[in-house]
């Protein structure tokens, strides 16, 4: 793998202190990103252009990784401390999602939906974070920005989790 990837980089947590919240951790990775950390570009043409550089891959892999640790983590951690490390990450998909090509290279139609974030898994968790710690109005604005921005595939189908895990005055914000 070593011919792929640095492997020193693929050790978890190997820049982070080993009690590392997950605000801390995702802020860190957030500076490294955009930093130009993984940004490494490659000439395309006609044969290469359906390939990602190994940047990117790490990237992806460590966005992943980061998210990842946020899922499995929330059920012991401050739900204010799980919404700002999402909502870090998801910032990071945004800023993608401009086309500003300084934080991963995509050699042919770039995008975050080729991150291949696992949206069934990350968002529940995150509408429960978010439901104890946000307004009834930021509730609602913020579910539907990220559905609409990044998974309206199954929009329907989240909202209708969204508004399960909403207190009642942040469900009445939801059907507004």
């Amino acid at each position: 793998m070593k011919k792929y990837f640095d492997l020193k980089e693929l050790q978890p947590d190997a820049n982070q202190p080993v009690n590392s919240s997950l605000r801390t951790a995702a802020r860190s990775f957030q500076k490294a990103s955009l930093a130009g950390k993984y940004y490494e570009s490659f000439n395309v043409n006609s044969k290469n252009y359906m390939e990602t550089s190994a940047g990117t891959r790490a990237w992806i892999a460590e966005y992943l990784r980061q998210l990842n640790r946020c899922v499995s983590s929330a059920k012991g951690c401050d739900p204010a401390e799980v919404c700002e490390a999402v909502d870090i990450l998801f910032g990071l998909l945004d800023h993608i999602d401009e086309c500003l090509d300084d934080v991963i290279f995509f050699a042919d139609e770039g995008g975050s939906w080729q991150v291949g974030v696992d949206w069934a898994n990350v968002l529940p968790v995150w509408f429960k974070a978010l439901s104890a710690t946000a307004e009834p109005d930021e509730y609602a604005k913020r579910i539907k920005d990220v559905l609409s921005d990044h998974y309206s595939f199954g929009r329907d189908k989240m909202l209708a989790l969204a508004r399960r895990t909403a207190t009642p005055e942040q469900r009445k914000a939801l059907e507004a």
